[in-house]
């Protein structure tokens, strides 16, 4: 079997290390050319660090992201909401990861020029269409920057990761329109800075209208560490105005996002300093699409934020690609026939995913911090008199259970 990958991310990266580990031929075409260490701090979650592992990549992850020890939930004023133990620290046995994506991004990729060879990805390429038939699929990449020339290759399957504005996403529902955006801007940035309590832990304060993130993504070197901050404000209305354009070269400027940032809270944190610190700053729309009916035609299929982009809440982008490409990978090996592995694969995965879009649509795990604002939007003297303790449990833990990393959901799928 020969599987063709359009993208290079996270996801089509990781799944290229999957097939390649189960003896299925496999190259990349991504239309970059060349693969950078772009974006900021992202989190994976343990259930995708497991298939991270099983691959032998927990050492090289040590050595650029930080295993996350503690998760607190704040209002906006500063007040905790919520806080617990992640990772290992929570009882699983491999950590969550707070790391910089295009670090992570490079530690897979030095992986697959490692293993299956500098040829097994071609830069430069994007995919321009593709034909079927019942021997194989056909596809076409061009020159990313030109437009013209390109490439023709033929395998057995093609899988779809080139993200949000997927081009076999667009074949496949060409009347689909923009990503769905409800107004919110994130401003994101990292920078060194003197370590934050124990120089593992992340915060989140405020809710879904207004938010702030803050957590580290390098291990402390002399007493500092790269620290990752978001803001997140509803500064449009989504009806009347388009959302900016989602990538990570739109620079946003200080004077822009510093008041933004100031309206938050976070003990022993001087937010302004931190912010006011940061060489560079990058603005990026909180999009999404609905989830698809379907992901498989035939011999292609979609994967990662080309199936089901997702809000950035409760740590699940990444991880959810990962997940995609060890499901996959799995019923490729196995499956006596390349469609019937790809239907499978879908059936699996696609309705997983479209509950954790919907659910984060709703703010996700953090939706208890806008529960104990909306009940005590001035702040209150206990928690517990705002929000019981089982009621806040219930949002938080019944997230982790549907989104496939809770201690029960992860030992079932072991067992």
């Amino acid at each position: 079997m020969k599987v063709i990958i359009a993208g290079a991310g996270i996801g089509g990266l990781t799944t290229a290390l999957m097939l390649h580990a189960r003896g299925i031929d496999v190259k990349l075409y991504e239309a970059a050319r060349e693969v950078r260490e772009v974006g900021v701090g992202i989190n994976v979650l343990p259930h995708a660090i497991r298939e991270l592992e099983q691959l032998g990549l927990l050492p090289d992850l040590d050595e650029v992201g930080v295993r996350t020890r503690k998760l607190t939930y704040l209002t906006r004023q500063g007040q905790e909401v919520w806080s617990e133990l992640r990772g290992m620290y929570a009882g699983h046995d491999v950590p969550q990861f707070s790391i910089h994506r295009g670090r992570l991004q490079k530690v897979i990729y030095d992986a697959v020029i490692e293993r299956l060879g500098k040829k097994a990805i071609k830069t430069g390429r994007r995919l321009a269409g593709f034909v079927q038939d019942e021997a194989g699929v056909t596809a076409h990449f061009t020159d990313a920057l030109k437009g013209d020339g390109g490439k023709t290759v033929r395998g057995d399957v093609l899988i779809c990761a080139d993200g949000i504005h997927s081009a076999g996403r667009k074949v496949f529902y060409p009347g689909e329109q923009s990503p769905s955006w409800q107004g919110v801007v994130m401003w994101r940035g990292a920078t060194e800075f003197p370590v934050w309590e124990d120089g593992e832990s992340m915060a989140i304060g405020g809710g879904l209208g207004g938010k702030f993130v803050l957590y580290p993504i390098a291990p402390a070197k002399k007493g500092k560490q790269l620290m990752n901050w978001v803001v997140n404000v509803r500064i449009k209305d989504p009806l009347v105005s388009p959302p900016p354009p989602d990538n990570w070269s739109r620079r946003a400027s200080l004077a822009q996002v510093l008041p933004h940032a100031l309206r938050f809270h976070v003990p022993d944190m001087d937010i302004g300093k931190l912010v006011k610190k940061t060489p560079e700053i990058f603005e990026y729309p909180m999009a999404d699409r609905d989830p698809l009916p379907r992901w498989t035609f035939g011999r292609v299929t979609l994967l990662g934020d080309a199936a089901h982009p997702m809000y950035p809440v409760g740590s699940n982008g990444a991880s959810q690609a990962i997940l995609d490409a060890r499901c996959l990978a799995d019923n490729l090996h196995k499956a006596e026939h390349p469609r019937a592995a790809l239907y499978a694969y879908e059936k699996e995965r696609l309705p997983k995913t479209a509950e954790v879009v919907h659910t984060n649509r709703r703010g996700g795990p953090e939706r208890v911090i806008d529960e104990v604002e909306k009940l005590a939007p001035a702040g209150f003297n206990t928690v517990d008199d705002v929000l019981s303790y089982e009621d806040r449990r219930a949002i938080v833990g019944g997230y982790a259970n549907m989104a496939g990393f809770s201690r029960v959901t992860v030992a079932r799928r072991v067992s």
